[in-house]
Order: C-alpha cells, then sequence, then structure tokens
C-alpha cells in the first residue's frame, strides 16, 4: 500500500482519524501582495497549461511557480521539494511520492519539518487528491514527532486551477469547505505563507522552552 492506495475509511480506522468538513477554516486570511514575476508567470502559464490539459504541464506552469512565490514571501526560510520519495512507515503505508512538501528549514539537501503537504489532484480528481493528501500529512506528521518538531500538518490539493486546504491537528483533519480558484492566487498564496509563518513561529516557540 502507498499514499495513493488509500480509501478515506480505511485512514480514519487505521490512525483513528477524525475528519470534519470547516466553512471557516481559513476565511480569515488575508490575501498578500505578489511578486510581478508570479503575476506575469501566470498571465503566460495558465492558458497554456489548460490548454494542454495535462498533470505535467499544470504541475510546472500553475502549481510549481506559485509555491515559490510562497517561498520568495518567505525569504527562503523554507525549503520547497518537487516529487520526493517519502517513506515514514512502510508497513501501514506511508510510503510513496509526494508531489510537493514544504518543509521548516532553509536546506535543500534533506526534509527536516515537512508542514505543508501539496497533492496534485490525478485526473482532477478533487476527492480522491483530498484522500491521497491526508494519507501525507499523517506520515508528515509522524515525521514531525519522531524529531519533536512541529505537530500541526497542512495541506493543499489542487488542479492547478483550483485548490482546497486542510489541517491536521492530533487526530482531528479539517477540510476547508471552500475551493480557491487560481484567479484568487492572491488568496492562495497568502493561506499557504500564513501557515508557514504560524508553523515558524511555534517553532521557535519550541527551541525556547
Amino acid at each position: 500500500m502507498a499514499y495513493t492506495d488509500f480509501s478515506l475509511e480505511t485512514l480514519k480506522q487505521q490512525f483513528g482519524l477524525h475528519v470534519q468538513e470547516a466553512d471557516v477554516l481559513f476565511t480569515t486570511v488575508a490575501p498578500v501582495t505578489i511578486s510581478d514575476l508570479l503575476r506575469q508567470t501566470l498571465a503566460e502559464n495558465v492558458p497554456v497549461a489548460l490548454d494542454i490539459s495535462t498533470e505535467k504541464a499544470r504541475s510546472e506552469f500553475i502549481i510549481a511557480p506559485v509555491l515559490m512565490e510562497v517561498r520568495r514571501q518567505l525569504q527562503a526560510r523554507i525549503s520547497l521539494f518537487s516529487g520526493v520519495e517519502f517513506n515514514i512507515d512502510i508497513a501501514q503505508g506511508l510510503r510513496g511520492v509526494c508531489d510537493f512538501l514544504l518543509s521548516l528549514s532553509p536546506l535543500q539537501l534533506a526534509i527536516e519539518a515537512p508542514v505543508v503537504v501539496v497533492v496534485e489532484a490525478k485526473n482532477e480528481n478533487m476527492k480522491q487528491g483530498i484522500i491521497q493528501c491526508i494519507a501525507e500529512m499523517v506520515a508528515a506528521q509522524q515525521f514531525n514527532q519522531q524529531r519533536n518538531a512541529i505537530h500541526t500538518v497542512y495541506g493543499a490539493v489542487t488542479t492547478g486551477n483550483l485548490w482546497k486546504f486542510l489541517r491536521l491537528l492530533k487526530t482531528v483533519v479539517s477540510v476547508d469547505s471552500t475551493e480557491y480558484h487560481i484567479s484568487q492566487v492572491e488568496r492562495v498564496v497568502g493561506m499557504l505563507v500564513t501557515m508557514l509563518r504560524e508553523a515558524l513561529q511555534h517553532q521557535a516557540e519550541q527551541q525556547h522552552i
């Protein structure tokens, strides 16, 4: 079994998860001012990616530039990983390749404290993408717990065009009921930046305890 093989019921039973939809999970997060670089990149890339309509095109032309903007907004205090193996507990099925991981370290040589898991919804199936994202979030949480790192893990599922956000706190998975369109990129980037800033703050507080 791998991240892509789980069903929601299996995840709930195996890891004792409680999954809930939340209407106000991220609605209070303010949009951010994005760079001209991202604005120009998306103006060119989005129509091309949607015309090509392949996962690879959406990943390269839309998702990766958005995540690079998040890294830019945080002055490269975080690391970004794409297409990496993330095998945490093979016996439990927490294994496989993650589309994208955002980690609380500027180090790009190794994953240190993954906080945001980003899953590209295969065949634009958001429901299945959410299930895969939850599985990867559980793996990231276990990875962090083993290293006394931050315990709250966030997730994003995207087709490139549409974005949906999640949070895993202890055993509670909250799924934002709102889908955000790439035309709302300032809000999408704002939510990702807020997730990471909160995690960076918690990490700093833990280090001073």
